[in-house]
Protein backbone atom coordinates (compact mmCIF):
# COMPACT_ATOMS: atom_id res chain seq x y z
CA UNK A 1 0.00 0.00 0.00
CA UNK A 2 1.05 3.57 -0.56
CA UNK A 3 -0.14 6.95 0.59
CA UNK A 4 -0.22 8.31 -2.96
CA UNK A 5 -3.20 10.41 -3.95
CA UNK A 6 -2.69 9.98 -7.70
CA UNK A 7 -5.94 9.15 -9.43
CA UNK A 8 -8.14 10.44 -6.63
CA UNK A 9 -11.22 12.14 -8.09
CA UNK A 10 -11.52 15.82 -7.07
CA UNK A 11 -14.42 15.04 -4.74
CA UNK A 12 -12.27 12.52 -2.92
CA UNK A 13 -9.83 15.21 -1.91
CA UNK A 14 -12.10 18.17 -1.41
CA UNK A 15 -15.28 16.68 0.01
CA UNK A 16 -18.18 19.09 -0.39
CA UNK A 17 -16.16 22.26 -0.17
CA UNK A 18 -12.54 22.63 0.78
CA UNK A 19 -9.18 20.89 0.97
CA UNK A 20 -7.98 17.47 2.17
CA UNK A 21 -7.63 17.08 5.92
CA UNK A 22 -4.21 17.11 7.54
CA UNK A 23 -2.84 13.75 8.69
CA UNK A 24 -4.59 12.36 11.76
CA UNK A 25 -2.50 10.57 14.36
CA UNK A 26 -3.82 7.24 15.60
CA UNK A 27 -5.71 6.01 17.48
CA UNK A 28 -8.96 6.89 15.70
CA UNK A 29 -12.48 5.81 16.53
CA UNK A 30 -14.90 5.41 13.61
CA UNK A 31 -18.63 4.69 13.70
CA UNK A 32 -21.77 5.08 11.64
CA UNK A 33 -25.51 5.39 11.96
CA UNK A 34 -26.51 7.01 15.25
CA UNK A 35 -29.99 6.77 13.66
CA UNK A 36 -31.71 9.17 16.12
CA UNK A 37 -30.72 6.83 18.97
CA UNK A 38 -29.64 9.27 21.67
CA UNK A 39 -28.71 6.61 24.21
CA UNK A 40 -26.40 4.82 21.81
CA UNK A 41 -24.82 8.15 20.85
CA UNK A 42 -24.16 9.07 24.47
CA UNK A 43 -22.68 5.61 25.07
CA UNK A 44 -20.40 6.03 22.06
CA UNK A 45 -19.11 9.37 23.31
CA UNK A 46 -18.53 7.89 26.77
CA UNK A 47 -16.56 5.01 25.23
CA UNK A 48 -14.39 7.39 23.21
CA UNK A 49 -13.66 9.43 26.33
CA UNK A 50 -12.85 6.28 28.32
CA UNK A 51 -10.39 5.29 25.59
CA UNK A 52 -8.81 8.74 25.69
CA UNK A 53 -9.66 9.48 22.04
CA UNK A 54 -10.38 13.19 21.48
CA UNK A 55 -13.23 14.44 19.26
CA UNK A 56 -10.82 15.39 16.45
CA UNK A 57 -9.86 11.70 16.20
CA UNK A 58 -13.46 10.45 16.08
CA UNK A 59 -15.24 10.10 12.73
CA UNK A 60 -18.93 9.45 12.07
CA UNK A 61 -19.84 8.07 8.63
CA UNK A 62 -23.27 9.71 8.56
CA UNK A 63 -26.97 8.95 8.98
CA UNK A 64 -26.99 10.72 12.32
CA UNK A 65 -30.78 10.82 11.98
CA UNK A 66 -32.97 7.88 10.98
CA UNK A 67 -35.18 5.22 12.58
CA UNK A 68 -35.30 6.00 16.30
CA UNK A 69 -37.20 8.46 18.47
CA UNK A 70 -34.91 11.43 19.12
CA UNK A 71 -33.68 12.94 15.85
CA UNK A 72 -33.12 16.53 17.01
CA UNK A 73 -31.55 15.52 20.30
CA UNK A 74 -29.22 13.02 18.63
CA UNK A 75 -28.12 15.47 15.95
CA UNK A 76 -27.37 18.08 18.60
CA UNK A 77 -25.43 15.54 20.67
CA UNK A 78 -23.23 14.64 17.69
CA UNK A 79 -22.70 18.28 16.71
CA UNK A 80 -21.89 19.34 20.26
CA UNK A 81 -19.45 16.44 20.67
CA UNK A 82 -17.28 18.10 18.03
CA UNK A 83 -16.25 14.91 16.27
CA UNK A 84 -15.74 14.75 12.50
CA UNK A 85 -18.93 13.91 10.58
CA UNK A 86 -19.66 13.32 6.92
CA UNK A 87 -23.15 13.59 5.47
CA UNK A 88 -25.19 10.48 4.95
CA UNK A 89 -28.13 10.39 2.59
CA UNK A 90 -30.43 11.24 5.51
CA UNK A 91 -28.52 14.44 6.30
CA UNK A 92 -28.53 15.48 2.64
CA UNK A 93 -32.26 14.88 2.28
CA UNK A 94 -33.22 16.59 5.53
CA UNK A 95 -31.02 19.59 4.74
CA UNK A 96 -32.71 19.91 1.35
CA UNK A 97 -36.23 19.55 2.79
CA UNK A 98 -36.75 16.49 0.60
CA UNK A 99 -39.83 14.30 0.92
CA UNK A 100 -38.00 10.98 1.39
CA UNK A 101 -34.73 9.58 2.73
CA UNK A 102 -33.21 8.47 -0.61
CA UNK A 103 -31.88 5.44 1.26
CA UNK A 104 -31.63 3.28 -1.83
CA UNK A 105 -34.46 0.95 -0.83
CA UNK A 106 -36.30 -0.82 -3.63
CA UNK A 107 -39.66 0.82 -4.23
CA UNK A 108 -42.45 -1.17 -2.61
CA UNK A 109 -40.08 -3.16 -0.39
CA UNK A 110 -40.60 -3.52 3.36
CA UNK A 111 -37.70 -1.12 4.03
CA UNK A 112 -39.34 1.41 1.70
CA UNK A 113 -42.65 1.01 3.55
CA UNK A 114 -41.02 1.48 6.94
CA UNK A 115 -39.20 4.61 5.72
CA UNK A 116 -42.58 6.20 5.04
CA UNK A 117 -43.07 6.16 8.81
CA UNK A 118 -39.72 7.13 10.30
CA UNK A 119 -38.56 9.71 7.76
CA UNK A 120 -41.57 12.07 8.06
CA UNK A 121 -41.34 11.65 11.86
CA UNK A 122 -37.71 12.79 11.78
CA UNK A 123 -38.28 15.57 9.24
CA UNK A 124 -41.01 17.09 11.39
CA UNK A 125 -38.69 17.29 14.41
CA UNK A 126 -35.42 18.59 12.96
CA UNK A 127 -34.92 22.30 13.56
CA UNK A 128 -33.77 24.84 10.99
CA UNK A 129 -30.50 25.14 12.87
CA UNK A 130 -29.77 21.44 12.63
CA UNK A 131 -30.72 21.39 8.93
CA UNK A 132 -28.16 24.15 8.38
CA UNK A 133 -25.53 22.11 10.22
CA UNK A 134 -26.33 19.09 8.05
CA UNK A 135 -26.11 21.19 4.89
CA UNK A 136 -22.54 22.12 5.81
CA UNK A 137 -21.29 18.56 6.31
CA UNK A 138 -18.78 17.24 3.77
CA UNK A 139 -19.69 14.24 1.64
CA UNK A 140 -16.28 12.65 2.15
CA UNK A 141 -13.03 12.97 4.05
CA UNK A 142 -9.55 12.10 2.83
CA UNK A 143 -6.46 12.13 5.03
CA UNK A 144 -3.29 10.21 5.86
CA UNK A 145 -2.85 8.05 8.94
CA UNK A 146 0.49 6.39 9.63
CA UNK A 147 1.57 7.01 6.04
CA UNK A 148 -1.52 5.42 4.48
CA UNK A 149 -4.26 7.28 2.65
CA UNK A 150 -7.77 6.92 4.12
CA UNK A 151 -11.00 7.87 2.38
CA UNK A 152 -14.23 8.11 4.38
CA UNK A 153 -17.54 7.75 2.51
CA UNK A 154 -21.10 7.08 3.53
CA UNK A 155 -22.25 4.36 1.15
CA UNK A 156 -20.18 3.96 -1.99
CA UNK A 157 -17.47 6.17 -3.40
CA UNK A 158 -19.59 7.19 -6.38
CA UNK A 159 -23.05 6.80 -4.82
CA UNK A 160 -23.95 7.93 -1.31
CA UNK A 161 -26.80 5.40 -0.96
CA UNK A 162 -25.07 2.33 -2.37
CA UNK A 163 -25.26 -0.71 -0.09
CA UNK A 164 -21.99 -2.67 -0.02
CA UNK A 165 -21.47 -5.88 1.94
CA UNK A 166 -18.53 -8.17 2.65
CA UNK A 167 -19.76 -10.89 0.27
CA UNK A 168 -19.87 -8.51 -2.71
CA UNK A 169 -16.24 -8.82 -3.75
CA UNK A 170 -16.64 -7.46 -7.27
CA UNK A 171 -18.55 -4.40 -6.08
CA UNK A 172 -16.00 -3.69 -3.35
CA UNK A 173 -13.17 -3.95 -5.89
CA UNK A 174 -14.98 -1.52 -8.19
CA UNK A 175 -15.53 0.99 -5.40
CA UNK A 176 -12.10 0.80 -3.81
CA UNK A 177 -10.53 1.37 -7.23
CA UNK A 178 -12.47 4.64 -7.46
CA UNK A 179 -11.35 5.77 -4.02
CA UNK A 180 -7.70 6.49 -4.73
CA UNK A 181 -7.02 5.39 -1.15
CA UNK A 182 -5.34 2.54 0.69
CA UNK A 183 -8.24 2.20 3.13
CA UNK A 184 -11.88 3.10 2.61
CA UNK A 185 -13.97 3.64 5.75
CA UNK A 186 -17.68 3.39 4.92
CA UNK A 187 -21.12 3.20 6.50
CA UNK A 188 -24.74 2.86 5.30
CA UNK A 189 -24.88 -0.94 5.12
CA UNK A 190 -25.38 -1.45 8.86
CA UNK A 191 -23.07 -4.47 9.24
CA UNK A 192 -19.45 -4.32 10.48
CA UNK A 193 -16.77 -5.93 8.33
CA UNK A 194 -13.16 -5.58 7.20
CA UNK A 195 -12.21 -6.89 3.77
CA UNK A 196 -8.93 -6.90 1.90
CA UNK A 197 -9.48 -5.97 -1.73
CA UNK A 198 -6.21 -6.66 -3.48
CA UNK A 199 -3.67 -4.40 -1.76
CA UNK A 200 -6.38 -2.13 -0.37
CA UNK A 201 -8.96 -2.45 2.41
CA UNK A 202 -12.68 -1.74 2.78
CA UNK A 203 -13.54 -1.10 6.42
CA UNK A 204 -17.14 -0.74 7.57
CA UNK A 205 -17.11 -0.29 11.37
CA UNK A 206 -20.87 -0.83 11.60
CA UNK A 207 -23.50 1.40 13.16
CA UNK A 208 -24.34 2.26 16.75
CA UNK A 209 -28.04 3.07 16.46
CA UNK A 210 -29.31 -0.37 15.40
CA UNK A 211 -28.10 -3.93 16.01
CA UNK A 212 -26.22 -5.83 13.31
CA UNK A 213 -28.95 -8.44 12.63
CA UNK A 214 -27.00 -10.99 14.67
CA UNK A 215 -29.55 -11.59 17.41
CA UNK A 216 -27.84 -9.29 19.92
CA UNK A 217 -28.82 -5.74 20.87
CA UNK A 218 -25.32 -4.27 20.61
CA UNK A 219 -24.20 -1.61 18.17
CA UNK A 220 -20.75 -1.66 16.55
CA UNK A 221 -17.85 0.74 16.04
CA UNK A 222 -14.25 0.54 14.84
CA UNK A 223 -10.77 1.51 15.97
CA UNK A 224 -7.70 2.42 13.93
CA UNK A 225 -4.50 2.07 15.94
CA UNK A 226 -0.79 1.37 15.59
CA UNK A 227 0.62 -1.66 17.37
CA UNK A 228 4.11 -3.12 16.92
CA UNK A 229 4.77 -1.25 13.71
CA UNK A 230 1.47 -2.14 12.03
CA UNK A 231 -1.78 -0.30 11.48
CA UNK A 232 -4.53 -2.26 13.20
CA UNK A 233 -8.18 -2.02 12.14
CA UNK A 234 -10.70 -3.62 14.49
CA UNK A 235 -14.44 -3.85 15.11
CA UNK A 236 -15.98 -3.66 18.58
CA UNK A 237 -19.36 -4.05 20.24
CA UNK A 238 -21.15 -1.15 21.92
CA UNK A 239 -23.57 -2.06 24.69
CA UNK A 240 -25.98 0.63 25.93
CA UNK A 241 -29.49 0.97 27.38
CA UNK A 242 -31.29 -0.52 24.38
CA UNK A 243 -34.41 -1.25 26.43
CA UNK A 244 -34.93 2.46 27.11
CA UNK A 245 -34.20 3.26 23.46
CA UNK A 246 -36.82 0.73 22.32
CA UNK A 247 -39.35 2.12 24.80
CA UNK A 248 -38.84 5.61 23.39
CA UNK A 249 -39.52 4.36 19.85
CA UNK A 250 -42.67 2.57 21.02
CA UNK A 251 -43.93 5.70 22.74
CA UNK A 252 -43.37 7.71 19.59
CA UNK A 253 -45.39 5.14 17.63
CA UNK A 254 -43.71 5.77 14.28
CA UNK A 255 -41.53 2.67 13.88
CA UNK A 256 -42.64 -0.34 15.92
CA UNK A 257 -40.68 -2.70 13.68
CA UNK A 258 -37.45 -0.95 14.64
CA UNK A 259 -38.46 -0.90 18.32
CA UNK A 260 -38.53 -4.70 18.18
CA UNK A 261 -35.17 -4.76 16.42
CA UNK A 262 -33.55 -2.77 19.22
CA UNK A 263 -34.49 -5.59 21.61
CA UNK A 264 -34.25 -8.73 19.47
CA UNK A 265 -31.21 -7.76 17.43
CA UNK A 266 -32.96 -8.88 14.24
CA UNK A 267 -33.79 -6.52 11.40
CA UNK A 268 -37.47 -6.04 10.49
CA UNK A 269 -36.63 -6.61 6.83
CA UNK A 270 -33.79 -8.31 4.96
CA UNK A 271 -34.55 -6.61 1.63
CA UNK A 272 -31.13 -5.00 1.20
CA UNK A 273 -29.03 -8.03 2.15
CA UNK A 274 -27.22 -10.28 -0.34
CA UNK A 275 -27.77 -14.05 0.09
CA UNK A 276 -24.68 -14.64 2.26
CA UNK A 277 -25.55 -11.89 4.75
CA UNK A 278 -29.20 -12.91 4.73
CA UNK A 279 -28.22 -16.48 5.60
CA UNK A 280 -26.21 -15.19 8.58
CA UNK A 281 -29.28 -13.61 10.23
CA UNK A 282 -29.26 -14.28 13.97
CA UNK A 283 -25.69 -15.58 13.97
CA UNK A 284 -23.61 -13.77 16.58
CA UNK A 285 -20.89 -11.68 14.97
CA UNK A 286 -17.29 -11.91 16.08
CA UNK A 287 -14.89 -9.04 16.54
CA UNK A 288 -12.65 -8.62 13.49
CA UNK A 289 -9.05 -7.41 13.36
CA UNK A 290 -6.79 -6.70 10.40
CA UNK A 291 -3.10 -5.76 10.66
CA UNK A 292 -1.51 -3.76 7.86
CA UNK A 293 2.21 -3.21 7.38
CA UNK A 294 3.18 0.46 7.43
CA UNK A 295 4.91 1.94 4.37
CA UNK A 296 8.68 1.67 4.29
CA UNK A 297 10.28 4.45 6.30
CA UNK A 298 7.15 5.25 8.35
CA UNK A 299 7.54 4.82 12.09
CA UNK A 300 4.67 5.62 14.43
CA UNK A 301 5.04 4.90 18.16
CA UNK A 302 2.32 2.76 19.68
CA UNK A 303 0.18 4.73 22.16
CA UNK A 304 0.72 4.10 25.82
CA UNK A 305 -3.01 3.75 26.44
CA UNK A 306 -4.54 0.31 25.93
CA UNK A 307 -7.39 0.43 23.42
Amino acid sequence: MTASTRGVPPAAESGRAGVPAAPIAPPLLVFGGPYSNLRATEAMRARAEALGIPPASVICTGDVVAYCAEPEETARAVRDWGCRVIAGNCEEQLAAGAADCACGFEEGSECDRLAKGWYPFAAARISAGMRAWMAGLPRTLAFDVAGLRVRVVHGGVAGISRFLFASERAALAEEVALSGADIVVAGHAGLPFIERVGRRVWFNPGVIGMPANDGTADGWYGLVAVEAGRLVLSTHRLAYDHIAAAAAVRRAGHADGYARTLVTGLWPSLDVLPPAERAATGRRLRRRTLRIALPVGVHVPSPAAHI
